[in-house]
């Protein structure tokens, strides 16, 4: 997968948003003003960092050796970086599916009744 595939992807989700907020390379997506994927637009090969539970994590890390490792200057416990040139798409869809749902279970109750009611 491309990052301008990642990045529509991303955007699909309801509620998601872009922005860079650290600097003009690395483009944040979040759900509700929180984070759930992050992309370095210069990194070769094309990488995102994704949230994962952390159990998951490290079972991914041991199955996917060298495409799937602990999230690039994040929280190792939580957050992956995924190679996405390397990866099935499927996979990369569930993974970034599954830091969305993460997230969103993560929201405040006022605030999941409010992303529940957007188009």
């Amino acid at each position: 997968m491309n990052i301008e595939s990642f990045r529509e992807y991303c955007l699909a989700k309801k509620g998601a948003t872009e922005g860079f907020p650290f600097d003009q390379d690395t483009l944040v997506f979040k759900v509700m003003g929180k984070m759930f994927a992050i992309a370095p637009l210069e990194r070769i090969p094309p990488q995102a960092n994704l949230k994962c539970d952390p159990e998951r994590s490290l079972e991914l890390r041991e199955t996917h050796e060298g495409t799937i490792l602990p999230g690039y200057h994040m929280n190792k416990a939580l957050w992956n970086t995924i190679l996405l040139d390397q990866l099935p798409e499927g996979l990369i869809r569930e993974l970034t599916d599954h830091s969305y749902e993460l997230i969103v279970a993560s929201l405040p109750k006022r605030t999941r009744q409010a992303l529940g009611e957007l188009p």
